[in-house]
C-alpha cells in the first residue's frame, strides 16, 4: 500500500529523496525529480560547479543531421553498440539515441553557448567511431557550459518552496537543499536490505550524520584514481560505488576501462587533449625513422608516418578510442617509434598530434580551451608545434549494475521504477558510476549524453518508486539511522587511531603504477595474476597504515585512508574481471586471446562482494533477484541484442555507419530476431 501523502510522512515530515553527486547525471536527476514535485537533498563532495563533468571538452552527440549526411538516431544506436562491441543492452541505448536531438535543443534553450554555423544553425563536429558530424560543442569547454546551465536550473529550485498535496507552499522547505563538501560513506539499510538514506561526513567539521531519504541516487562518477594518474579529477576514487558494492550492490563489467589516446604526460596528473582536436582535422603521426632527432615541426611530410590514416582509411584519426590507443601503444612500446626527447636522449612514449596545418583563426574559435591547457603545462605553442601526447586512463564503462524496463518499441518505458535501479531496493545510480550505455568501449561525446539522458530516466523512475512506497523513510524508527551513523563513526575513529608504519599515499602510488602498467591497454593473464596477488598484499599493508593527520577539522589524511580502502576493493573487481574474461572485446585486449568470443563472453560480468576469511573476495553470479516496491524481479547477465545483431567489428574497411550509409546493412529492426530482455 502506497504512502497516504506524497508530501508528508505520517509523522508530519516533508518526504525527500537523496541524490549524491552534483555532475550532469546528478543535476539532471534533481531537475526531473523537482519537475515531478519531489523534494531533493543534493550531496556533493566538492562545490557542484567543480564536479568532474566540468572537465569534459569535446561535445555531446545528437543525430540532428544538419549537414544532410544521412545520419539518424537509428545510425547513432548502431554505431554506439557496434563501438561498444555489442556488450551494451540495446534498449537503453536506443532510448538515449532517440532522445539526443531533443536534449541538445533543450540545452540550447537553457542558454548553452553552442558553436553555430554561419547560417545560425547548431554546428556539429565529427568524433571517433562515426563517419558523421554528430557532436554539438561549445568550443572545447562543452562540459563546463552544460554543467553551469544545469546548475542554474537546480539553483532555481533551491529558491522554490515545497508544496503540499493541496498545492499550498510549505514555508522554509525548499525543493532542493544542497550539501556541498560532504563525503558519502554508506547507505542506510533496513534489516531486509532496503535503502532508506545515507551516512555522510562534512569534510570541514568532520561531523558524521545519517540522513533519511525515500530513495537514494548515486551519481558519483568513475574510479579513475584507482589507476594513480589519469585524466580524472583527484576526487574520482570510486569510493561511493565501492562502498555500496560492499553493502551488497552488484558491480557490472568492471574490467572495461577506457584509455583515451591523447593526453599530456605529467608528473602530477594526465591532462586530456580532447578528441575534438582530431575531429577538427588534427593528425596523429610518428617519424618513419626510429633514429629521427629533429623537432616535430622540422620533420618534412615525406618522413612522417600517419599510421592511423594508413591503417584505417575510412575513419583515419577518428577510429574508436580503444583502437587508437592500441595503435599508439604499438608504435611506442613494440616498435620504439616514440618521439625523441633531447633531455633524456631517448625515444619517449609519445606521439605527435598535429594541428599546425589548420588555420589558427579556426583553431582559436573551436579549440582554444584545450590548446591553452597544452601551452600552459608543456610550454610550447601548439599552433606552430605538433603536440606530444600519449594514451591515459579516462573513463570506466563498468560500474554499478542497474536495470531497465523494455518497451514494445525496443526503447524504455519512461517512469518505470526499474529504470536505473540497482539490486538494492531504493538505491538508484546514473552517470559514469553505472555501467549501462557503453558496453566494452564508449564512443567519444556519448558520455555527456548518457549522463543527461540517465538523469532524465532516473528522476521519473525514482518518483514512481517513491509514489508506491508503502512506508516513508521518515516514519522509520530512529534506531535504523542511529545505528548506521554509529557504525560509520566507529570506523572513522578507528582510522584516526591507526599508527602503523605504512604510508597510505605510498600504497596508493604502488597500486596506481601497477594498475596502469598491467590492467590498461594490453592485458596478460600471468601479469593479472600477479596484480591480484599484489592487491591482496596492499590490502594487508593498508591495515597497518599510520594516519597522516589526526586534526578534528578538515582532515584530508584520514579521509584518504577510507578512500584508499575502497579503491583497493574496486581494483580487485577490475583486475579479477579482466583475468576471467579470456577474449578481446572493446577496451579489454588480451594478445593471447585476440578474438571476440560471443559464445562464452557475450554477457555482463556481475560481481558481488563477499568476505572470505575476513579478506575481501568476489562472488560472480549469472543472475540477480531483487525487489521494487516489494515486487520480486529476476535479472540475468544476458545482453539484450534484440535491435542490432552482433557482427565483426572491423574499422579497417567499414563500420556500423559506413555499412548502413552504403546500404550494406538492413535497418536494425530487421537484423536480429527479438531476444529476451536482460531482465524478465
Amino acid at each position: 500500500m502506497a504512502s497516504k501523502s506524497a508530501t508528508y510522512s505520517e509523522t508530519g515530515k516533508v518526504r525527500r529523496v537523496i541524490v549524491v553527486g552534483g555532475g550532469l547525471g546528478g543535476l539532471m536527476t534533481v531537475i526531473k525529480l523537482c519537475e515531478a514535485g519531489v523534494p531533493v537533498d543534493l550531496f556533493s563532495l566538492v562545490p557542484v560547479k567543480r564536479s568532474h563533468s566540468v572537465c569534459a571538452q569535446g561535445g555531446i552527440n545528437a543525430s540532428v543531421n544538419t549537414k544532410g549526411e544521412g545520419d539518424s538516431p537509428q545510425v547513432h544506436l548502431e554505431e554506439t553498440v557496434y563501438g561498444g562491441d555489442f556488450l551494451a543492452n540495446q534498449p537503453p541505448v536506443k532510448g538515449m539515441a532517440d532522445a539526443a536531438p531533443g536534449i541538445v535543443y533543450m540545452l540550447d534553450r537553457m542558454g548553452v553557448p553552442f558553436n553555430r554555423t554561419p547560417e545560425g544553425l547548431l554546428d556539429f563536429r565529427r568524433f571517433g567511431g562515426t563517419l558523421f558530424h554528430r557532436t554539438a560543442f561549445a568550443g572545447a569547454t562543452t562540459g563546463q557550459q552544460l554543467l553551469y546551465a544545469l546548475d542554474e536550473q537546480v539553483r532555481r529550485f533551491e529558491t522554490i518552496e515545497v508544496e503540499d498535496d493541496k498545492g499550498v507552499a510549505i514555508h522554509g522547505e525548499k525543493m532542493v537543499r544542497k550539501f556541498e563538501f560532504w563525503d558519502f560513506l554508506s547507505v542506510v539499510q533496513e534489516d531486509n536490505g532496503t535503502v532508506r538514506g545515507i551516512v555522510a561526513q562534512d569534510v570541514k567539521s568532520m561531523a558524521i550524520k545519517a540522513f533519511p531519504g525515500d530513495a537514494v541516487c548515486l551519481a558519483t562518477g568513475g574510479p579513475g584514481i584507482v589507476f594513480g594518474r589519469s585524466t580524472n579529477s583527484v576526487i574520482n576514487t570510486g569510493t561511493a560505488a565501492s562502498a555500496v558494492y560492499q553493502q551488497g550492490a552488484c558491480y557490472a563489467n568492471g574490467e572495461f576501462i577506457q584509455v583515451h589516446p591523447t593526453a599530456i604526460p605529467g608528473a602530477d596528473k594526465l591532462r586530456l587533449i580532447s578528441e575534438s582536436a582530431r575531429g577538427e582535422g588534427g593528425r596523429v603521426w610518428v617519424p618513419k625513422d626510429i633514429k629521427e632527432r629533429r623537432r616535430g615541426k622540422d620533420v618534412p611530410e615525406k618522413d612522417r608516418e600517419y599510421f592511423l590514416e594508413d591503417k584505417y582509411p575510412g575513419y583515419g584519426n577518428l577510429v574508436p578510442r580503444d583502437i587508437a590507443s592500441r595503435e599508439l601503444f604499438l608504435k611506442c612500446f613494440h616498435e620504439g617509434k616514440g618521439v625523441f626527447n633531447a633531455k633524456s636522449q631517448k625515444n619517449e612514449n609519445e606521439v605527435y598530434l598535429d594541428l599546425t596545418h589548420l588555420p589558427q583563426e579556426a583553431l582559436r574559435k573551436k579549440l582554444a580551451g584545450i590548446l591553452e591547457i597544452y601551452e600552459k603545462f608543456v610550454g610550447e605553442d601548439p599552433y606552430t608545434n605538433p603536440m606530444r601526447v600519449f594514451p591515459a586512463v579516462h573513463y570506466s564503462m563498468g560500474g554499478l549494475w542497474v536495470d531497465f524496463e523494455r518497451a514494445e518499441n525496443g526503447s524504455l518505458v519512461m517512469g518505470h521504477p526499474r529504470n536505473s535501479a540497482t539490486n538494492l531496493e531504493g538505491l538508484y545510480a546514473t552517470g559514469e558510476c553505472e555501467y549501462q550505455y557503453h558496453g566494452a568501449n564508449r564512443l567519444g561525446a556519448n558520455s555527456l549524453l548518457s549522463c543527461i539522458w540517465g538523469g532524465m530516466i532516473t528522476g521519473p523512475a525514482i518518483a514512481t518508486y517513491r509514489k508506491n512506497l508503502g512506508k516513508s523513510s521518515y516514519d522509520l524508527s530512529s534506531n535504523v539511522f542511529d545505528s548506521a551513523e554509529k557504525r560509520e563513526r566507529a570506523k572513522y575513529e578507528k582510522i584516526l587511531k591507526m599508527d602503523g608504519k605504512e604510508n597510505p599515499y605510498r600504497i596508493h602510488e604502488e597500486l596506481g603504477k601497477m594498475m596502469l602498467l598491467d590492467v590498461t591497454i594490453e592485458r596478460h593473464n600471468d601479469k593479472l595474476d600477479k596484480v591480484i596477488s599484489s592487491i591482496d598484499e596492499l590490502t594487508e599493508r593498508a591495515k597497518n597504515v599510520g594516519v597522516t593527520d589526526t586534526a578534528a577539522r578538515s582532515n584530508q589524511g584520514a579521509q584518504f585512508v577510507r578512500h584508499l580502502d575502497n579503491m583497493l576493493v574496486l581494483a580487485r573487481v577490475i583486475a579479477q574481471g579482466a583475468r576471467n574474461r579470456d577474449e578481446s572485446r572493446g577496451a579489454h585486449f588480451k594478445p593471447a586471446f585476440k578474438d571476440r568470443n560471443d559464445e562464452e563472453f557475450l554477457r555482463t560480468t556481475l560481481a558481488l562482494h563477499k568476505e572470505d576469511g575476513g579478506r575481501p573476495s568476489i562472488n560472480y553470479v549469472r543472475s540477480l533477484d531483487y525487489s521494487i516496491n516489494g515486487k520480486p524481479v529476476h535479472a540475468t547477465d544476458q545482453v539484450d541484442i534484440s535491435l542490432v545483431k552482433p557482427r565483426a567489428r572491423k574499422y579497417e574497411t567499414a563500420g556500423a555507419a559506413s555499412a548502413t550509409a552504403k546500404g550494406d546493412a538492413k535497418p536494425a529492426a530487421e537484423t536480429a530476431k527479438p531476444a529476451a530482455a536482460a531482465s524478465t
